[in-house]
């Protein structure tokens, strides 16, 4: 049987301690993506379902038709994505599986600080 200097249950407590420490803290990230997702919540977006025929209707022609990206195995189907000015939507074959905001890239200021 080991000897040990210090009892159990204070090694238990730093344990507890130590892995209570391990806990992420909230970032400024993780403000912005909820800050971003309550933002698209509230806009406009085409929906999951849609077919690029009643998006194209509603919306108009995308500023830009990206190439489309998979489609080698079944379980990696064709996913097309269109870019408007405001949003980017994301199609599986020929229907929506989400709409995101367009942000340009590095521009993480909150929406609800910036001037």
């Amino acid at each position: 049987m080991f000897k040990h200097r210090y009892s159990l249950p204070l090694l238990a407590a730093i344990a507890f301690g130590a892995g209570s420490l391990a806990v992420p803290q909230p970032v400024h990230a993780d403000n912005l993506l909820i800050h971003r997702v309550q933002q698209e919540k509230g806009m406009n977006l085409p929906t999951r379902g849609m077919s690029m025929a009643q998006v194209e209707k509603k919306y108009g022609a995308p500023q830009r038709k990206l190439s489309p990206r998979g489609g080698d195995t079944r379980k990696h189907p064709v996913i097309n994505r269109w870019e408007y000015s405001d949003f980017i939507v994301y199609f599986e074959h020929e229907h929506v599986i989400h709409a995101v905001l367009n942000t340009p890239a590095g521009n993480n200021t909150n929406p609800a600080t910036a001037n």
